[in-house]
């Protein structure tokens, strides 16, 4: 580039060579046999972590979007005097910056008109986002075809909160429209009258169910809390939209995962007042003289007195201002239990134990849990893999970011280590129910799969240590807990241990606009770790940490198959010896502890493609945690050693 003159990006109504001439004085070819003194040289470049918007539907504008990208031209060589005139023709709206666009020869430098996220708010509110548009206008349309449907052209309080208890049974198939049609053409009045024109759902078929009645208080207490909690997200995703969709570094993360979370510390921290409200609403509603939509109703009522616009700040303000977003996409399974292990067959039947309080959730999706529990992905999980609403007992499976069971379409809940902590500990609050395990999910990269290698015994041991829940025995001595008893063993297939599995993941609904298929980024690889144990209150954000930057490092494949230990003698002398370490653990060398934290900074400090993304100071403080918990079981099993026995 000659000195005094810049290279332009243009993406908007200067690509039209009459336009850019009337502006600049001069014209730009993209052959270069036709560049001459008043004719510049023009070739098609892409501007990459940008979207073209235009709410005005007269200007276009270039706003920062990590997944995205815009189609345009670079000129080469403009003058001075020529962008002097470019500069007053776009006027103040746009700052002129310099950018790097990818060009069919390499990147290069070039200068574009920009505009930023406050200056497109200030403007246009929430039009700019088109994405958000197309979606509001298609909730607008459901919201009015339940007008139609619920007491039409009543403007009552009680109407309106029946229409919006009648949303909260809809709410997955509002989500399934929603998802079914991103990026696509509008819905027709049709369809959308076809998938929401349904019955609603009744419990009055429990009521003389002997089985069934000693638990429907319980249950209708769950259902009461999860509207309480869906309400208060739905009008912090309703006032904060802005705010929240500039905290998602990606549209590819659950969009509800920050807005869950302000509405989980809202639930958490009124405790008192929650159960005033259930205990309230059992009393005065019994179940014999009301149904399903009441109970839904009398939440949505309850709810605006909960909600707290200064609180909602206030949280949201401490959330952005904690954040430590990564690279990798990560996500999360809890599953709860008030009988532990044995929640499922054949443990249930074999200790002959019953939940007191939910019978095993065997009437989950009678009371529409499934429904009412969507936004925080809840499942019955009996680990048969089946996805029917049949009547069956199981954990509760809570998943931020599933969007769809039988699709087994998900979304990663965030890629920030410190907010995916918050969200397990607020969830594991929120639920009156005991806790029993944690599954952890880090995406993998391409150039991993197919790559992968099988974990040390002594890393999985150090893992074990950090998450495999170190408990004291009866006799005063430690075990792993969730190898002992036997929790991450199965015997289906031969034995094996389910401590980390490989499994695919789609995270989105729609279709290529050329092949008319999903794209092939929608499909994604994770490596999930299954070995954790929940326990309520816990920080899991130096054990997130850890795993990714094992995973980072080290790229571990499952551990361990039935078929791994059928083919390999060695691997089936460690898991023996691993079930005998676990049952009566011994120390973890201090070369070890060493080795196992240098691997895992190794991983955290080339996050960023051999560079950190994390600040220095942060996984200095994640290296040093991950030390001392190590050190400190050491300490613990030396305090410990008089006692030695088994439980």
């Amino acid at each position: 580039m000659n000195k005094g003159k810049v290279n332009l990006f243009i993406y908007g109504s200067l690509r039209d060579s009459r336009i850019f001439q009337s502006v600049s004085g001069l014209r730009f070819a993209r052959k270069a046999s036709k560049i001459d003194g008043e004719t510049l040289f023009a070739e098609p470049a892409l501007l990459p972590r940008y979207r073209k918007v235009s709410p005005d539907n007269v200007y276009y504008y270039a706003i920062a979007a990590p997944s995205a990208r815009i189609d345009g031209l670079v000129i080469h060589d403009v003058p001075a005097p020529a962008m002097a005139e470019i500069d007053r023709y776009e006027g103040k709206r746009y700052e002129r910056e310099s950018v790097k666009v990818n060009t069919a020869n390499g990147p290069i430098e070039a200068e574009a008109y920009l505009v930023t996220h406050d200056s497109m708010q200030k403007h246009f509110g929430d039009r700019f986002h088109l994405n958000l548009i197309h979606e509001l206008w298609l909730r607008k349309r459901i919201e009015g075809f339940i007008k139609r449907r619920t007491r039409p052209g009543e403007r009552t309080v009680d109407a309106e909160s029946e229409r919006r208890a009648d949303r909260e049974l809809l709410a997955t198939t509002e989500r399934d429209l929603v998802m079914s049609h991103y990026h696509s053409d509008a819905v027709s009045d049709y369809y959308l009258e076809h998938e929401l024109d349904r019955p609603r759902p009744s419990i009055r078929h429990l009521y003389d169910d002997p089985q069934a009645k000693p638990f429907i208080n319980n249950y209708l207490a769950l259902v009461v809390k999860q509207v309480l909690l869906n309400q208060l997200e739905e009008q912090i995703q309703a006032q904060y939209r802005f705010e929240l969709e500039r905290m998602r570094s990606s549209e590819r993360y659950f969009k509800r995962s920050v807005s869950l979370i302000v509405a989980l510390q809202m639930i958490n921290a009124n405790h008192r007042a929650v159960e005033m409200i259930v205990g309230e609403c059992l009393q005065t509603m019994p179940c014999e003289r009301n149904d399903l939509i009441d109970y839904v109703k009398y939440a949505v009522r309850a709810s605006k007195s909960m909600f707290d616009s200064r609180v909602a700040q206030a949280k949201l303000s401490r959330i952005r201002s904690s954040l430590q977003p990564g690279l990798m996409p990560l996500g999360l399974e809890i599953e709860l239990s008030n009988v532990g292990a044995a929640a499922v067959a054949p443990r249930r039947s074999i200790k002959n134990v019953s939940d007191p309080v939910y019978d095993g959730f065997k009437y989950f999706h009678d009371f529409r849990l499934d429904v009412l529990s969507w936004k925080l992905g809840g499942y019955i999980d009996d680990h048969t893999g089946s996805t029917d609403q049949a009547r069956r007992s199981g954990f509760l499976e809570l998943a931020p970011g599933r969007l769809n069971i039988a699709g087994e379409l998900s979304r990663p809940a965030t890629a920030d280590p410190w907010l995916l902590s918050q969200l397990i500990r607020e969830i594991a609050d929120f639920y009156d129910v005991q806790a029993h395990s944690l599954h952890l999910s880090f995406q993998l990269r391409k150039r991993q799969l197919g790559k992968q290698r099988i974990l040390p015994l002594s890393i999985v041991k150090c893992l074990l240590v950090l998450g495999g829940g170190p408990e004291r025995k009866r006799t005063g001595g430690l075990w792993v807990s969730r190898m002992g008893y036997d929790e991450i063993k199965t015997y289906e297939y031969g034995e094996e241990l389910v401590f980390a599995r490989t499994s695919k993941r789609r995270w989105y609904l729609g279709e290529d606009e050329i092949a008319n298929r999903p794209p092939a980024q929608s499909t994604t690889h994770v490596q999930q770790y299954k070995f954790i144990r929940l326990k309520k209150g816990a920080n899991y954000e130096p054990l997130i940490m850890c795993l990714k930057g094992l995973q980072l490092a080290y790229n571990p494949a499952d551990y361990l198959t039935s078929e791994q230990l059928r083919a390999d003698p060695r691997l089936q002398r460690q898991y023996d010896e691993l079930k005998e370490w676990a049952a009566d653990p011994t120390e973890i060398s201090s070369q070890t502890i060493k080795g196992f934290v240098k691997m895992v900074r190794e991983g955290l400090m080339n996050e960023g493609y051999h560079k950190p993304v994390h600040k220095l100071h942060y996984i200095d403080w994640i290296l040093g945690a991950i030390d001392a918990q190590l050190r400190m079981f050491n300490k613990r099993l030396r305090d410990a050693s008089p006692s030695r026995d088994r439980p």
